[in-house]
């Protein structure tokens, strides 16, 4: 709408060195939200056209968040069933077949080279909060048997694979995001930083944007006992890939402390 288009522009005007969208779905069925911007189709680029040049007007980064919704999807929203790695009684999902997986991995793709195509500098993959990336990663939900599903490195194989393809066919100055959960949505803190490490050591992402809630609150897991959340992953060897951090920064001193402690944003 235009009132989101000016919400992100009055962001550039103001002095933000990177802006980012809101989470925009890749798929139709894959809405989360009344009104959510969309990247699924080729109709969006004159918006999205508009939307990157009013950002970069402001010389700030213009980068979208790609999403799709999964099992959150609202079926009155969407006209179907929501889709999630497994079927989901309580939200009345349905599992996505291989075809379909790989279908999505192609449609997350394809939505990054339009938005390439619409001119903006990079795009992020939404793998957090309980949304479709964030569903494939969960042990409890994604009882797959098929190659999507079982082992770590399975349940990654979604988000992997869309990193390989975004990178594949985008320009290399691309920039390139993933977002993570570390807790909560049925995330487990080791495996959420072994994805981490497997995206830093594949040399394709340029940030890793860490949905931490409270960042310096202590890490819930018992092998991390004693740690804050902040201090846990701008520990771990990042080489030349940033981390972003986000979750209780009301201040610029709470980001100056955030910064301090490791982050890179």
């Amino acid at each position: 709408s235009d009132d989101e288009h000016r919400w992100l522009t009055m962001r550039a005007e103001g002095g933000f060195g990177l802006v980012m969208t809101c989470a925009a779905h890749v798929q139709k069925v894959g809405q989360g939200f009344a009104g959510q911007l969309g990247v699924f189709d080729d109709v969006h680029l004159p918006g999205l056209e508009r939307l990157a040049r009013d950002v970069k007007a402001h010389d700030a980064v213009a980068i979208v968040q790609l999403h799709h919704a999964g099992h959150r999807s609202p079926a009155e929203l969407i006209g179907t069933d929501p889709v999630c790695p497994s079927d989901d009684p309580e939200t009345g999902a349905r599992a996505l077949s291989t075809a379909e997986v790989e279908q999505l991995v192609d449609d997350f793709v394809t939505a990054a080279v339009r938005c390439e195509r619409a001119g903006f500098d990079g795009v992020e993959l939404h793998g957090a909060h309980d949304y479709m990336i964030c569903e494939f990663l969960n042990p409890d939900l994604n009882r797959r048997t098929d190659h999507y599903g079982g082992s770590l490195e399975n349940r990654a194989r979604l988000l992997t694979e869309i990193v390989s393809g975004i990178r594949e066919r985008c320009r290399p100055d691309f920039y390139l995001s993933v977002r993570l959960s570390p807790e909560r949505f049925g995330m487990r803190t080791a495996e959420i930083v072994e994805v981490y490490s497997m995206l830093v050591a594949s040399g394709h992402v340029d940030f890793i944007d860490m949905s931490l809630w409270d960042v310096f609150r202590p890490v819930t897991s018992e092998e991390f006992s004693g740690m804050r959340l902040v201090d846990l992953f701008a520990g771990l060897e990042r080489g030349d890939t940033r981390l972003a951090v986000a979750g209780k920064l009301y201040s610029a001193d709470d980001c100056e402390r955030a910064v301090d402690a490791g982050a890179d944003m």
